[in-house]
């Protein structure tokens, strides 16, 4: 699509209105959902280094009781 100004293009043949809000929503969508996504890997990551954590602190437990 030819636009003669910079104006025309910001106006989209009348549609400005509609085509950037459809923008603006797939952008703030986007980005909710790459954040969402980097939060919810983050905590994952965190449970397992826990549950690690704590399993290898029974597995301590357990072996300081069979050399008692």
């Amino acid at each position: 699509m030819f636009f003669n100004s910079l104006h025309d293009f910001f106006m989209m043949g009348g549609y400005a209105a509609y085509v950037w809000s459809a923008f603006g929503i797939t952008f703030v969508s986007l980005a909710i959902l790459i954040l969402l996504s980097v939060t919810r890997h983050t905590r994952i990551l965190n449970d397992v280094r826990q549950q690690q954590a704590r399993e290898a602190r029974i597995e301590r437990a357990k072996a300081m009781e069979n050399t008692l």
